[in-house]
C-alpha cells in the first residue's frame, strides 16, 4: 500500500472550509480532522472564543503534540488524510520542518463578503483574525521548499462544485469522486466542539449552495480591515487554479 496522502488545507474564517471538509470527508479513501490547531491557538494566544474551555479540553494543547497527530498513523488507515486548518491559528512560535512532508492548498474568500459574514458571529476583528497575512507567509514559505500550493476560491467551488472539485482534485494528484458532491446533515463526528456554534449553516446542508450575493454590509472600522486585507487576497487570487 502507498503511503497516505496528507492534505492540508489552510483558510481564513467565514468560508466555505467546513463544507468543504464535508466533501472529502465523503470520499471512501479519506479520514477529515477540523482545525486540530485550534486549542494550541487558544492556549497560547489567550483569545477568549466561544467555548474556549471545551475546546482546550478536547484538543492537544502543544503544536508539537498536534504536529506528531498529524504525520503519524491515519485513524483507520485512509489513505487520504484532510487536514482543515485556520491560518490564523498557525502562530509564530510553530515551527515549520513537519510541515515539508504535508501536501499544501488554500482556500480563499473576498475579504468584504468574508468579514459581512464574520462580523455577524464576532463584532470586532483585525486583519490578523481573517487568517490572510498568514496564508501570505506560509504561501512565500512553501515556495521557498520547492512548492506551489493549489488554491482554490470559495466562490469556484459554488459556482460549479463538480467542475472546481475536479479541478483540485487533479491539483492535488487526487481522483476526483462523485461522492464529494453531497453529505449527510447534522453534526459529523469529526466535527470540532465548536461546530454548535459556527456550524449553524452547513448542519442543515446535504451539498454545496449555489452563490448567491448578499448585500455587504460593514462598519467603517471592518471597511479598513477589508482595504489592508486586499493585497493578500489579491496575491492568492492571482494563483488560483484555473476552473
Amino acid at each position: 500500500m502507498s503511503a497516505p496522502q496528507r492534505i492540508a488545507i489552510w483558510s481564513g474564517p467565514r468560508n466555505i472550509s467546513t463544507a468543504l471538509m464535508r466533501s472529502f470527508g465523503s470520499r471512501d479513501d479519506s479520514h477529515v480532522v477540523d482545525e486540530p490547531l485550534y486549542a494550541f491557538f487558544l492556549c497560547e494566544s489567550g483569545a477568549d472564543h466561544p467555548g474556549r474551555e471545551e475546546i482546550l479540553a478536547s484538543q492537544p494543547n502543544r503544536w508539537q503534540d498536534v504536529a506528531q497527530e498529524l504525520t503519524g498513523p491515519v485513524p483507520g488507515g485512509a489513505q487520504v488524510f484532510y487536514q482543515k486548518h485556520m491560518a490564523h491559528h498557525l502562530l509564530p512560535s510553530v515551527e515549520k520542518d513537519w510541515m515539508v512532508g504535508l501536501t499544501h492548498a488554500f482556500l480563499i474568500r473576498e475579504p468584504r463578503a468574508m468579514l459581512t459574514s464574520y462580523s455577524k458571529k464576532r463584532e470586532h476583528a483585525r486583519l490578523e483574525d481573517l487568517g490572510f497575512p498568514q496564508q501570505v507567509a506560509l504561501y512565500k514559505w512553501l515556495e521557498a521548499q520547492g512548492q506551489a500550493p493549489p488554491v482554490i476560491e470559495s466562490r469556484q467551488v459554488l459556482d460549479d462544485p463538480r467542475k472546481a472539485l475536479g479541478a483540485f482534485c487533479a491539483a492535488l494528484d487526487l481522483d476526483f469522486q462523485e461522492s464529494m458532491l453531497t453529505w449527510k446533515p447534522g453534526i459529523h463526528g469529526t466535527d470540532g466542539v465548536w461546530a454548535g456554534h459556527w456550524y449553524d449553516a452547513v448542519v442543515k446542508s446535504t451539498g454545496f449552495s449555489p452563490y448567491q450575493p448578499k448585500a455587504v454590509e460593514l462598519t467603517p472600522e471592518l471597511e479598513a480591515v477589508a482595504e489592508q486585507a486586499e493585497p493578500c487576497y489579491q496575491f492568492l487570487a492571482a494563483r488560483r487554479i484555473r476552473i
